[in-house]
């Protein structure tokens, strides 16, 4: 029998491209989010139905907020010994708008989520990916024992239900792991991340606007590599663990922007303009992902010169259909 996993969530960037890994596998995987399916250059797993991969995916779209009981159903008679989470309200500066859209979902729903899956003997490993967002600014390397101190309302709901999935742990032996990835990229990504919003723009002459300067320092890690890493621990079972998932490589977004630009032969003034600073912006976190190295056997392989250029050359190939997609974040309560 085929391994099987259930993805909620499936439409995010980081869970498409999980997808589209596990497929070649050979996972069998059922998968819901709250909008349809979508368009197909922002799925790499429906790029590659002609190589037939030996996997199997269904989708039903479903919403964490509101289609709990089916949710939970749907994973019940599909009897997975995996559930992977990628269901969250995500953006970091809209979450001040409406910050209770942020706790319904990201706390509120998956503590009833949750109440229902440690009730699944079938299930192995739950693992429920959150954010490094939960630590706000931080100096030097950071480990998974790093104490979080959130400075917007996404970071806190994320935090809280870390924090609530931690209670289950010590209560019920519920079989969790939790991942935090630095930030993720690659070909097939929402227009409104900097990487492919950066090619995005500098392709169709709209001007990005550079919040603060970009003197905010990140490390960004391929969506494949995070595909990688996850499907390792999702093998194992849940212990009530954390890990990281970074690489080495630590950039300013300024310095991002410029190189983006450099390699489309463009000057970086020619693209971007300097904004205002989004509130509660972290000036850093940089992510400690020895663990994840030494307990998944993980290292990332794609460097960061490779994933843009396997972007820039996604979005030349998909540029007269990408103009027909929203550009900019679109908000759903």
């Amino acid at each position: 029998m085929k391994e099987r996993i259930f993805v909620i969530g499936s439409n995010a960037y980081t869970a498409a491209a999980f997808i589209d890994y596990c497929l070649e596998q050979g996972l069998e995987i059922q998968g819901c989010s709250r909008s349809a399916e979508l368009a197909t250059p922002f799925l790499p797993y429906k790029w590659k139905k002609e190589t037939a991969p030996s996997g199997s995916f269904e989708f039903t779209q479903l919403d964490l907020n509101h289609h709990t009981n089916e949710i939970v159903k749907n994973i019940r008679d599909f009897g997975p010994e995996m559930v992977v989470n990628f269901a969250a309200q995500s953006m970091v500066a809209e979450s001040w708008l409406h910050p209770d859209h942020w706790y319904e979902t990201n706390v509120v729903a998956n503590v009833r989520l949750h109440d229902e899956l440690r009730k699944c003997a079938f299930l192995r490993n739950y693992v429920h990916v959150s954010t490094p967002e939960v630590y706000g600014t931080c100096s030097g390397l950071v480990p998974e024992n790093t104490p979080m101190n959130p400075s917007t309302p996404y970071a806190a709901s994320r935090a809280a239900c870390e924090l609530h999935l931690s209670t289950f742990w010590k209560r019920y032996q519920f079989p969790y792991s939790l991942t935090r990835a630095a930030n993720v990229y690659g070909p097939g990504q929402q227009l409104y991340r900097i990487i492919p919003r950066t090619i995005f723009f500098s392709k169709t002459g709209r001007r990005l606007p550079l919040h603060g300067g970009g003197h905010s320092v990140r490390s960004f890690i391929h969506g494949r590599d995070v595909a990688r890493a996850t499907l390792a621990l999702a093998r194992q079972k849940g212990v009530g663990q954390c890990y990281h998932l970074s690489t080495k490589t630590h950039i300013s977004i300024r310095d991002l922007v410029g190189k983006i630009c450099t390699r489309l032969g463009l000057a970086l003034e020619d693209v971007a303009e300097i904004t205002e600073d989004r509130p509660g912006k972290d000036a850093a976190y940089l992510l400690d992902s020895a663990k994840a190295k030494a307990e998944l056997g993980w290292e990332p392989e794609i460097s960061l010169e490779q994933g843009i250029e396997e972007t820039i050359r996604w979005i030349e190939a998909n540029l007269d259909e990408l103009k027909q997609q929203p550009a900019d974040y679109q908000h759903k309560a």
